[in-house]
């Protein structure tokens, strides 16, 4: 594909029109989720996954960043872990396109910021105080165990926190344990959408993002410990082929490539 250079002025107006846009919907989806209490888990689930449509289509339309996505073949039927790098914050919006329903695992604090937070406490995650350390792993154990068994996916970022391109975090043992101590297989996820959505930054840059989902990795017969290993090892090995660090110049493509529902 031939790349075309956007100015920065244009990069600016459609990446503002993209914020107003999904912080608005945001807000609206938030109270809809907090009315929606006394409705189930799988109903208040239909809200999140159309939360996350509109925001990925309307990436598309106004930044014109799209994905790809590889390996949709590897999912099994039924629940499982996810283990994903966590570059950006579109992959907190697109992981459930491929794993549903989903819980999250995530830090405490997130709990606590407006609208997000009360919308993230009704999906029901799994809030975890870091500093607790071996309570911490228990508290995952146990909670995700009744997800898991509810038939939820459950979405962990192995390394704790988003990591900047071409870095690579500390990978945290806790989902392993889960992994070893329920029998449910994990499900390693690479990406590259840091490079077109950074953290912290106003511009979205255009582009397609590459997805990979690797094979399943069976617990059975295997340590925590060596489960995590063959978890981050596939991931970074798929981060390296996928991984550009160049300047980002494409051109628009006109539909997401491999988007399911």
């Amino acid at each position: 594909m031939q790349r075309s250079v956007s100015s920065k002025p244009v990069l600016y107006l459609r990446s503002f029109l993209f914020w107003i846009f999904f912080a608005s919907i945001t807000i609206v989806f938030a109270l809809l989720l907090l009315l929606s209490f006394p409705f189930p888990f799988e109903k208040r689930f239909i809200l999140t996954h159309t939360w996350s449509k509109l925001t990925i289509w309307w990436l598309g339309a106004t930044c014109k960043l799209y994905y790809e996505v590889q390996g949709q073949e590897n999912i099994r039927h039924g629940a499982g872990i996810v283990f994903a790098k966590h570059q950006s914050t579109w992959e907190t919006l697109t992981l459930n396109f491929w794993f549903s329903p989903q819980t999250w695992v995530i830090k405490r604090e997130l709990m606590w910021l407006p609208f997000f937070g009360w919308g993230a406490y009704m999906m029901e995650p799994i809030a975890l105080n870091r500093g607790a350390g071996r309570k911490a792993i228990e508290q995952l154990v146990s909670q995700g165990q009744k997800r898991l068994d509810g038939g939820r996916w459950i979405i962990i970022f192995p390394e704790g926190t988003r990591i900047a391109p071409g870095k690579r975090g500390r990978y945290r043992i806790g989902g392993a344990v889960l992994a070893e101590r329920t029998g449910y297989p994990v499900y390693p996820v690479a990406h590259n959408a840091g490079e077109y959505w950074p953290r912290r930054q106003f511009i979205k840059m255009p582009g397609v993002i590459k997805v990979r989902i690797g094979p399943a990795i069976l617990p059975e017969g295997k340590s925590a410990q060596q489960i995590l290993a063959a978890a981050e090892d596939w991931i970074e090995t798929q981060m390296a082929q996928i991984t550009t660090l160049a300047k980002h110049e494409h051109g628009p493509v006109e539909s997401n490539q491999g988007a399911s529902d």
